[in-house]
């Protein structure tokens, strides 16, 4: 068995205590991981002026892959998001978002296995925006008005939507070999290119000729409010579902509340060169050190980064330890109970040890 050297952020809030249960469970599986610990986020930000230090960045480069948990981005700073800058500074083009049901998971779906792929790197998160009143703001809204003839309050604010041939072929591209390596059936091209004709469109265009290269694989197109009540309706008609970054941020939520929520969804940010794995959840701060938190998601994420690693002999080992633990509904956390109520809950640490104790059987 080989091993790995992988960045572990911390993260904060209920990150480090989660962080904490999914390197139990992973050194448990019989992995050998050196993890090389490097902080971000808040209390970062409070020491170093900066919630994302160059040292995290040039760890991951240096070790190809990171895990991290959830990750608090200092309001008021000018800092738009750690996960942004992680996603763009490392070119992570790609996420990835398995909705998978666990029985026993409060949820009144069963039988869902979807894989949402996201692009992440584009779109309306590409950070482009004009502020209202701006000098530059008016200047836009004058240009906008002669070229087109159509009128925008002076009281605006504006972002920018870019979508790019190389964007979308890159991620279609990703969704179709993800599809193809997993035993997949379908990928569904979510849009709304009845609309935005130009930027949604051309990523359908693209998602078109990109299909034709995998005759294996059906394809199929939907627009992005239909695909919401498909999804409500009748989950099991979808597979991988590829998506532009801000619907592929909306519908990875809703996936997420058909499993049972965000504690049970793990997450990935893939590029060609760097991958960075994450529970999708928040920080929570007011949960901080109680010990409360599931911490499958962060587990899950895990599991990910193991099949990444190619050791997946120990993601089988893990995920079928998760499973028995969801389905026996003993020692699981206050959310997955019948009650948030229930006094029968466990905490963070004592879920992750009934895990290690189901791999070690």
């Amino acid at each position: 068995m080989s091993k790995h050297t992988v960045t572990l952020i911390p993260g904060d809030g209920v990150g480090p205590e989660i962080t904490e249960a999914m390197v139990k469970v992973i050194e448990a599986s019989g992995v050998d991981i050196n993890w090389e610990i490097e902080n971000a986020g808040e209390e970062v930000y409070k020491k170093e002026g900066t919630p994302l230090p160059e040292r995290v960045i040039e760890s991951i480069k240096k070790n190809k892959v990171a895990i991290k948990g959830p990750v608090t981005t200092p309001v008021g700073t000018g800092f738009r998001s750690v996960n942004v800058a992680l996603r763009q500074g490392l070119d992570l083009y790609a996420c990835v978002r398995p909705c998978k049901s666990y029985k026993g998971a409060r949820t009144k779906y069963e039988n869902i296995d979807l894989v949402i792929v996201r692009e992440n790197t584009e779109d309306l998160y590409a950070g482009i925006e004009f502020q209202k009143g701006a000098e530059e703001t008016g200047r836009l809204i004058e240009f906008i008005e002669k070229e087109t003839g159509r009128h925008i309050r002076e009281d605006s604010g504006i972002s920018i939507k870019p979508i790019s041939v190389y964007g979308t072929e890159r991620i279609v591209r990703f969704a179709f070999d993800y599809a193809r390596r997993n035993g997949r059936k379908k990928v569904t091209a979510v849009h709304k290119a009845n609309i935005m004709k130009y930027s949604d469109g051309l990523f359908l265009e693209v998602a078109r000729t990109v299909a034709q290269d995998y005759p294996d694989i059906e394809f199929e197109d939907k627009i992005v409010d239909n695909m919401c009540m498909q999804l409500v309706q009748k989950p099991e008609l979808y597979d991988v579902l590829v998506l532009p970054n801000l619907y592929g941020d909306i519908v990875s939520d809703l996936g997420a509340g058909l499993i049972g929520g965000l504690g049970l969804a793990p997450g990935a940010n893939i590029g060609d060169e760097y991958a960075v794995f994450e529970a999708t959840h928040g920080s929570a701060p007011k949960y901080r050190g109680l010990n409360k938190v599931n911490p499958l998601a962060m587990i899950l994420s895990g599991v990910m980064m193991l099949r990444y690693l190619g050791e997946e002999g120990a993601a089988n080992r893990i995920e079928e330890a998760v499973k028995e633990v969801v389905a026996e509904g003993r020692y699981v956390t206050y959310d997955m109970k019948p009650t948030p109520d229930d006094p029968t809950a466990v905490g963070t640490s004592e879920m992750a040890e009934a895990i290690i104790k189901s791999i070690n059987k």
